[in-house]
């Protein structure tokens, strides 16, 4: 997990950039959140890449560890 302050513009309103990202031991991206430029706040995972509504930096980790628990459950 990573994220950052930038300054807010239109590619970053909210003034944070941030990839959270669970890699599993074989080395393949299972789950990943991030706004990376052009493609705005979103998730990514093994099937499809999807929009998410940006509350806060704590919501998405908060977000993201619950999913990563329940993949982590099924295994």
């Amino acid at each position: 997990m990573k994220a950052w302050t930038v300054p807010k513009g239109p590619r970053t309103p909210q003034g944070v950039k941030y990839s959270l990202v669970y890699i599993n031991a074989a080395g393949e991206k299972v789950l990943g959140y991030d706004n990376a430029e052009g493609k705005g706040h979103h998730r990514h995972d093994v099937n499809k890449d999807t929009s998410v509504d940006f509350e806060s930096i704590e919501e998405l980790v908060r977000l993201f560890l619950e999913e990563v628990t329940a993949i982590r459950r099924m295994l």
